[in-house]
């Protein structure tokens, strides 16, 4: 019996540490850019989404893989049992299966790059791979000074969104911008809400996280404002005729954001209670981003 249990609560942390779910991250980007790009030319390249697809889920794993090698360097770590360098005790193999996953991912980039004879987006993409590592590689660390929201904003919105596009269309678009503009508030808002349940070991760490900074009740706030924007700026894009109504389709992730919120307003200082909320934000980001990406479709 007590194997079992630890068989189980090894498979926990495996999945905790892997992170499944937070994969959406990767994939609503190409989506929905590709999506937009569907809408405006009534075509689509598949072999260049679908390298697009996986090459943004291998980078997005060096990044996760990465982080959890710098942060095990900084001691912030030491009490994340899911940790890839926890479970291992090998950081130099997370390190470079993490440098292998970024290597096969800037590999299918190149790929896309030499079919569209165009070096524009493995730029975008490169140019997210940097924000990725100031986010939190040495010597910089800039998460550590509370600019990670930032640094993930550009690179999971306006960046990674626009190389999807650019894959299918080898233009720019009004649209494209402002669409990224959500999207990377979505993906924000996943990273912001990673933060509440950590304040104690950030602190410890010297981590100045946004939450660390404002305080629990004040961040809980900004989330309530921030998860309010996107909804406002789909309808009035509706409205004005960028987008069409079919994108109205993402208001079903509404629910998840009002339970987040609400989530979050009551258990701000509870750590213990608000450590799932990244993933109620997941939620919120995987549904509305798939809906809105749809509406373009449709």
């Amino acid at each position: 019996m007590t194997a079992q249990v630890v068989n189980k609560s090894d498979k926990k942390l495996w999945l905790a540490a892997i992170k499944p779910p937070m994969y959406s991250v990767a994939i609503m980007p190409i989506w929905v850019g590709t999506a937009i790009a569907v809408w405006e030319k009534n075509g689509i390249n598949w072999s260049i989404f679908l390298t697009f697809i996986t090459s943004a889920i291998l980078i997005l794993a060096w990044e996760n893989i990465s982080n959890d090698v710098f942060d095990s360097e900084t001691g912030i770590d030491k009490n994340k049992h899911h940790s890839l360098v926890n479970l291992t005790g090998n950081k130099d193999l997370i390190f470079w299966l993490g440098n292998l996953c970024l290597f096969l991912g800037i590999l299918g980039i190149v790929i896309i790059s030499w079919w569209l004879q165009d070096l524009t987006v493995i730029g975008l993409i490169l140019l997210c791979c940097f924000l990725g590592y100031l986010y939190q590689g040495p010597p910089f660390r800039l998460g550590y000074q509370g600019l990670g929201e930032i640094l993930c904003f550009f690179a999971f919105g306006p960046l990674a969104i626009s190389a999807a596009y650019y894959s299918q269309t080898k233009s720019w678009s009004i649209n494209i911008l402002i669409a990224s503009i959500i999207i990377g508030i979505t993906t924000t808002i996943i990273l912001f809400c990673s933060h509440f349940h950590q304040v104690k070991d950030d602190l410890a760490a010297g981590k100045r996280s946004p939450i660390v900074r404002m305080g629990t009740k004040a961040g809980s706030q900004v989330l309530n404002w921030s998860c309010g924007i996107v909804f406002v700026l789909i309808s009035i894009c509706v409205g004005l005729g960028f987008f069409p109504v079919w994108t109205l389709l993402s208001f079903a992730g509404l629910p998840f954001a009002i339970y987040l919120c609400r989530h979050v307003s009551n258990h701000h200082d509870q750590p213990e209670k608000v450590s799932n909320c990244k993933f109620i934000a997941v939620y919120l980001h995987f549904f509305s981003g798939l809906l809105f990406g749809l509406g373009f479709v449709l």
